[in-house]
């Protein structure tokens, strides 16, 4: 009897069929592949679950599919070194192969999927094995035990319901190709229906593709996902990179339909990264005419933005010519204010009389050469390198003409001294760069000045890097006069090997920023 049902199995999918249906699988995109598919085809073929829907039924399919499993071609042979000389032979994508053809034929199918759209425009029938649903989700168990009939009736929006037979499919053979446009409600079936498994693994392809090239653009919309569902991981992930490759986001098409609270969390950041600070206010002045956001909004918009960061001319035009800045000009006239005060007078005269600390004299990170200067040190493992540029004294019109000299040095292998080799004979000299070192960057004045006087230059290096065809800022870190300060420079980046992320053309792309900090000096009367 099992002979001839094998046969019959054998015939409905051979080798030509399984081949085929590998072909389908492999299709542009990333994979996310769940080992424990194998596990649960286990506990299919020994029917650990067989009574709950019916051994006697069930037990012939799927016996005849462990007999088909070991009828496949021949597959790996390795060592088990949890075995005494004991090899295995593997033949588990066959078994994953298979089931799939299972899914895809609906052979033995005990349970049907009517998936419904809100609108019922759009009904999907899927025939499946309870079996399998239950072994892959909680959700899927709790609703088989509970069915009164054979049909399970699934309600999902029209994006789910569009790659629902995707899910399915992955239920079967832990496998699924993903494309951007997917990843949203593919992360949201997985959730719904508890595949912890693929929901990890959508949630490292949205990390990973951020800066993917889209039509619409896709980083703000993951966002706005990963603040519904709770996401933290996700939406860090997408709000650092938006922070840290701003100009690109201002420049894309989803900057306009960004929502509000995303447009606050932004400005309201130090760590921007874009080319200064009226490349934000146009952003934020298309938004506001784009949207016609409540009047609350639309101030505490523009309240974020820091004005004593602009060059005079520019806040004489923004004046004269912004229909925005016209129309709010009352909400935000104490700021321009202020930075008009800001440009007129020295910043240590000003820091006796107003707080210099709060945002609106911190500078972000602008890529302008008024603010620092981009490095690109070829084959930077080799040796150590070393550089100088200029940067304006402050962005107080005061300052802003006085010039400031920097050298920086950069090291491959710099070791902090109590942890360098320790040489007892008499006249032995010490290197100060040994083989087993870590990278560091040194950033000092050429020469000392009075002008610095009671101010802080804070360096931020802003590390580049290449993911899926583009440069963008991988890593900021921010610093007095040393990187060893930060603890973690470029502890990540391998500088070895050509093929590395962080290596364009052999070369590490590096932008070196300036910031004056201003310390106030307000006396404090008894």
């Amino acid at each position: 009897m099992w002979r001839a049902q094998t046969t019959e199995v054998q015939t409905d999918g051979g080798e030509n069929d399984d081949h085929d249906d590998e072909e389908k699988m492999v299709k542009q995109g990333a994979r996310v592949h769940d080992e424990t598919a194998v596990q649960f085809l286990v506990l299919v073929l020994v029917l650990a679950l067989g009574p709950l829907w019916g051994a006697a039924a069930a037990a012939p399919q799927y016996f005849a599919l462990l007999i088909l499993g070991s009828a496949a071609p021949p597959g790996s042979l390795k060592a088990d070194p949890s075995q005494d000389g004991a090899d295995t032979i593997s033949h588990s994508l066959a078994l994953v192969q298979r089931l799939e053809a299972l899914l895809l034929q609906g052979n033995g199918s005990d349970v049907s999927l009517r998936v419904e759209t809100p609108s019922a425009d759009e009904v999907k029938v899927i025939p499946a094995h309870a079996l399998v649903l239950a072994l892959q989700s909680n959700v899927f168990e709790e609703m088989l035990l509970r069915r009164n009939g054979s049909t399970l009736v699934l309600k999902e929006s029209a994006d789910c319901a569009a790659v629902f037979d995707r899910f399915i499919r992955y239920l079967y053979c832990g496998e699924i190709s993903l494309r951007l446009d997917h990843a949203t409600p593919l992360h949201k079936l997985a959730a719904k229906y508890q595949v912890l498994g693929l929901q990890q693994g959508i949630t490292q392809y949205m990390t990973q593709n951020l800066a993917r090239d889209s039509s619409a653009g896709h980083v703000a919309g993951w966002y706005e996902y990963a603040l519904q569902v709770g996401d933290a991981t996700l939406r860090d992930n997408c709000l650092q990179f938006m922070a840290w490759n701003l100009s690109s986001v201002l420049q894309s098409g989803e900057w306009p339909g960004v929502s509000s609270q995303l447009l606050m969390s932004l400005l309201r950041r130090s760590d921007l990264v874009l080319q200064s600070e009226m490349e934000l206010f146009a952003a934020l002045e298309a938004w506001i005419v784009r949207n016609e956001p409540d009047g609350l909004t639309a101030e505490n918009a523009l309240r974020a933005v820091r004005y004593a960061m602009m060059p005079p001319r520019e806040l004489f035009r923004l004046q004269a010519h912004s229909a925005v800045l016209g129309r709010y000009q009352e909400s935000v006239r104490d700021l321009l204010y202020m930075s008009y005060q800001f440009h007129s007078a020295s910043p240590m005269h000003m820091a006796k009389f107003f707080d210099v600390n709060c945002s609106l004299f911190m500078p972000r990170n602008y890529l302008s050469p008024l603010w620092g200067s981009p490095w690109i040190i070829g084959n930077p493992s080799r040796d150590d390198r070393s550089t100088s540029f200029q940067t304006q004294l402050g962005p107080s019109g005061h300052d802003s003409s006085k010039r400031v000299t920097w050298n920086a040095m950069f090291s491959p292998r710099w070791l902090p001294v109590g942890m360098r080799p320790m040489y007892t004979e008499a006249g032995a000299m010490q290197p100060t760069r040994v083989e087993g070192g870590r990278p560091r960057i040194i950033i000092t004045p050429a020469t000392s000045s009075a002008d610095f006087a009671g101010v802080n230059f804070q360096k931020t290096v802003l590390v580049m890097a290449q993911q899926q065809g583009k440069v963008v800022v991988r890593h900021v870190y921010n610093f007095h006069q040393s990187t060893e300060e930060t603890g973690d420079f470029l502890a990540e980046a391998d500088l070895y090997r050509r093929t590395s992320e962080y290596l364009i053309d052999s070369s590490l792309f590096l932008h070196i920023v300036v910031k004056p900090l201003y310390q106030t000096l307000i006396t404090i009367k008894n």
